[in-house]
């Protein structure tokens, strides 16, 4: 594939400009971009009339838009300065809107109104004061609100309750005591770029349809594999609908590449594979064996040390079970960041087992492959180098929204020849550019949605910089919660030594089992600990934390931190919290 050059599309320049001699479309969607983060009145107006296309001219700022919650007049003035009259949404249909005649001014007006809604709901979702979720139970919702699907159309007035009462019930992800998922936290930037995307609402399979998302891919992909380690970012890869979907494409992509004919002739014509991962990796390994007609008994799961970290040894020994039974090991997924205890497993030494074996290694970063932003921490990814593809979720760690998983292949062009159809209504190969950006036939996908955007656009405007300090504090906060109560009363650690991830994973003993000797019964009643103080959390709507059994250990919180908004304030809250609702039990 030609590159796209440096400039505008690339992380490379020093200062992070672009070329201001030639602005060009992608110039313009950020300038779009730029104007969603500004003043509330103009943005969508802009972007309807097209005058975010023009580049921004220096000094002074510009007029104040009208405002839109008022009908526009007839005036050819835009923006204006005429009176305008109220708009009443509740004698309005989406038929009154564009591509409507004269559906120019109630489409500014109830956008606006949308956005409204929307803004007022962002400032709420860093405002300590609110709830982090107006939590009801599903009978209750189904019964306050009228959900059904009708045949006949609501007006606009009803369409925009809807919104509003959605809102009211969403889990506010952005709200900085928010520590249930790993994907937390709401980025601006991103934010703009995600209304952005929806705006072009566009698809990613070829170039034709999508020229400056399919740059930004290529280039977004290529820093990526650089750092990694892939010498000049070369390989391949794909944005994909979450890591479960990444991991999959590795499984599938390996297994091509042992087997090409498997293609054409299906499992029957290859013998029975293997594949191999940590019994703490993540459940989507047996989801795509399954899927992809592997079955979920062929995937091997080695065991763990008291850390969560694959042990190669009891890799090895397993990998020549495989052999001698006659079954052919074609994958070996290590877990850069596992799910529960953020564990990385040792890359280098499953490396040489690899290539010893000459076994496809995949490696699932899609929790920690944030990390290699940082040069404090990558260290704990090293050997990612030697992969032949690597998961990498910047919805996650990097706080990017979602979804925004990416699937990185050492190997050019094996995608390509893993997925292709050749599909001559999409892929004519007499196009007049050059065919190597049309995309769409590598992915599993026709439909693709654009990913990459709020990826790049973010990376802009933080830098690489940026990001590394975002996920330098959360590693930060989640070394002050340990040493907070690894020592403290009424805690207990699930696993001795400071977290290498963000996720802290403890007990909370409240003090009626403190006197109890550790035997059956005291365990019986710890693993009711959790589930009832998580659910008086989302009662009272102050925080929210997630919890899990593993193993032989019973229900325990599982603390993790990728939102930069959290402070060491919201950290002591959790512990208080933790401690108040727990005390009675």
């Amino acid at each position: 594939m030609a590159s796209p050059g440096s400039g505008f599309w690339s992380f490379g320049s020093e200062d992070g400009s672009g070329d201001p001699e030639n602005p060009g479309t992608a110039r313009a969607w950020c300038q779009v971009a730029q104007k969603f983060t500004g003043g509330i009145g103009n943005k969508l107006y802009a972007l309807l009339y097209g005058d975010a296309e023009k580049p921004a001219e220096s000094g002074g700022s510009q007029p104040p838009r009208a405002t839109s919650r008022k009908a526009a007049c007839a005036c050819n003035q835009k923006p204006c300065s005429c009176p305008k009259a109220e708009v009443n949404y509740a004698f309005l249909h989406a038929t009154d809107l564009l591509p409507a005649c004269d559906g120019e001014r109630p489409t500014l007006a109830f956008l606006q109104e949308v956005m409204d809604i929307l803004l007022q709901y962002v400032v709420k979702s860093f405002d300590r004061s609110t709830k982090v979720i107006d939590f009801h139970y599903p009978n209750e919702l189904l019964q306050e609100y009228n959900w059904e699907l009708a045949d006949q159309p609501q007006n606009l007035e009803e369409i925009l309750m809807h919104c509003q009462t959605t809102l009211k019930y969403a889990i506010k992800t952005g709200h900085p005591r928010y520590f249930n998922q790993l994907s937390t936290g709401l980025d601006m930037v991103g934010l703009a770029a995600d209304w952005l995307t929806s705006t072009a609402n566009t698809n990613m399979f070829t170039y034709e349809i999508a020229p400056v998302f399919v740059l930004l891919e290529y280039v977004t992909l290529k820093k990526m594999r650089e750092i990694i380690g892939w010498p000049g970012g070369s390989g391949d890869g794909i944005f994909s609908p979450g890591g479960a979907i990444s991991n999959m494409y590795a499984m599938l992509i390996a297994r091509f590449k042992m087997f090409p004919e498997v293609k054409e002739k299906g499992m029957a014509a290859v013998p029975r594979l293997i594949a191999f991962t940590s019994e703490h990796s993540h459940f989507s390994l047996k989801k795509g064996a399954a899927a992809l007609g592997i079955g979920t008994d062929s995937v091997i799961l080695i065991k763990c040390d008291e850390r969560g970290k694959m042990i190669p040894s009891d890799l090895e020994r397993r990998i020549l079970e495989a052999k001698q039974k006659g079954f052919v090991p074609f994958l070996v997924s290590a877990t850069a960041g596992t799910t529960v205890y953020g564990a990385f497993d040792p890359l280098l030494a499953v490396a040489d087992i690899c290539k010893k074996y000459k076994i496809w290694m995949h490696v699932d970063a899609a929790w920690g492959g944030g990390l290699l932003m940082s040069r404090k921490h990558k260290w704990k990814l090293s050997g990612v180098e030697r992969a032949n593809s690597v998961t990498w979720n910047p919805h996650k760690m990097m706080g990017v929204p979602l979804q925004c998983s990416a699937l990185l292949v050492r190997e050019e062009g094996l995608m390509q020849s893993c997925n292709q159809m050749h599909a001559s209504y999409l892929f004519q190969q007499d196009k007049h550019y050059d065919l190597s950006y049309d995309t769409g036939d590598k992915a599993l996908q026709c439909g693709r949605h654009v990913d990459v955007f709020k990826l790049w656009l973010m990376w802009r405007a933080k830098g690489t910089t940026g990001f590394e300090a975002h996920i330098d504090k959360c590693l930060e906060l989640a070394e002050y919660l340990y040493n907070i109560i690894k020592n403290r009363e009424g805690y207990e650690m699930v696993f001795d030594g400071k977290p290498q991830h963000t996720n802290v994973c403890f007990w909370y003993v409240p003090p009626s089992l403190r006197v109890l000797d550790n035997n059956e019964e005291r365990l019986s009643r710890l693993s009711k600990v959790a589930p009832v103080i998580k659910a008086r959390m989302m009662e009272y709507g102050t925080t929210m934390v997630s919890y899990q059994p593993l193993g032989d250990k019973v229900n325990f919180f599982r603390m993790v931190i990728s939102n930069p908004a959290a402070t060491h304030q919201d950290i002591d809250f959790l512990i208080e919290e933790i401690e108040r609702l727990g005390q009675d039990l």
